[in-house]
């Protein structure tokens, strides 16, 4: 996919496992009907932009997920269908299966006229670039034990920012030695296979 936010990945491989199916297959839909769209994160969730304006978002809770389309005129976009916002926050009520989703093509339709409409507005005011992120401050016990080990050393220097992050506070909050050096070693042992601090989640 294209324009895609690492973060909107974190949020899905971090949201419960019934709602990752359901996350993966609404950002699928958006991207497949609109290949121009922008991710980002709105409100700590992942939102879909037009011409810099909100297309729609989802957001996935404890035992749901939602997702809406924020054109003003939503009521056009949904026709007779109409929202199930009495069910919960956004256009489609509470989503606990795919079954819960409209059909493919209803979905599709939903999209392309809510396109149409956010077309006819004027773009939104750019918006300024985004600052690079601070490089991540890799503790001393992580580098000493990088350097013993080359495998993991050339893994960890592939990872994204956010992922090695991921690792480093996994590391640092820990709030006993024996905690932190066991999660030493297993950060040093994953790295070398080729794993990130989630993997057992990304294949969900």
């Amino acid at each position: 996919m294209k324009k895609t936010d690492p973060r909107i990945d974190a949020y899905i491989v971090k949201s419960a496992a019934f709602a990752r199916p359901i996350l993966r297959h609404l950002r699928a839909l958006v991207h497949e009907v609109y290949p121009e769209v922008e991710e980002t994160m709105k409100w700590s969730s992942p939102s879909f932009l037009q011409q810099g304006r909100i297309l729609c978002g989802m957001a996935a809770f404890k035992e749901h997920c939602t997702f809406g389309f924020w054109h003003q005129g939503m009521e056009e976009v949904l026709g007779k269908d109409g929202a199930k916002a009495g069910d919960a926050m956004g256009s489609m009520g509470r989503i606990t299966g795919l079954g819960d989703l409209p059909g493919d093509a209803t979905m599709r339709r939903y999209l392309k006229k809510a396109l149409a409409l956010g077309a006819s507005e004027a773009p939104a005011r750019p918006r300024p670039p985004r600052k690079a992120a601070a490089p991540v401050q890799v503790p001393g016990d992580l580098v000493a034990a990088l350097n013993k080990s080359k495998a993991a050393a050339a893994f960890f220097e592939k990872l994204s920012p956010s992922q090695r992050k991921e690792y480093v506070e996994w590391i640092t909050e820990a709030k006993r030695d024996e905690t932190r050096q066991k999660r030493l070693a297993t950060t040093i042992a994953w790295l070398a296979e080729g794993k990130t601090r989630n993997w057992k989640y990304e294949n969900c």
